[in-house]
């Protein structure tokens, strides 16, 4: 998909905000109690995930995150298919409070890839 310049200018901006997390490193995270975020469309998800994640599309994020993770210091691993709505899910629940919010870099591609 090609992105407008404006549209890239803000995910790059995001990325540089927020701390991208290796796709290697997500499976020993989760084990650990974080909560990989899924923040595509729901037929996005139903197509493909990372198993045991959270669906919640990047359009309802802010008004539904604070009842699904209450605690502000819960590790979330935010992705989409690459980099750029996954990191400005992570920067905008960053900018809400959430210490912990991360993105995949690569997002749910470059996961897919280690399997």
């Amino acid at each position: 998909m090609k992105y407008t310049e404006k549209f890239q200018t803000m995910a790059t901006f995001a990325q540089s905000q927020v701390e991208g997390i290796t796709p290697d490193s997500v499976d020993d995270r989760i084990l650990a109690g974080a909560i990989a975020l899924d923040i595509r469309d729901s037929d996005e998800h139903i197509n493909g995930h990372i198993k045991g994640s959270m669906n919640i599309s990047r359009g309802k994020l802010e008004m539904l995150i604070e009842d699904q993770i209450p605690n502000l210091n819960t590790e979330i691993l935010c992705y989409c298919n690459a980099n750029n709505r996954g990191a400005l899910s992570a920067a905008s629940l960053k900018s809400m409070g959430y210490k912990n919010a991360k993105y995949i870099a690569g997002g749910l591609n470059a996961y897919k890839k280690l399997a």
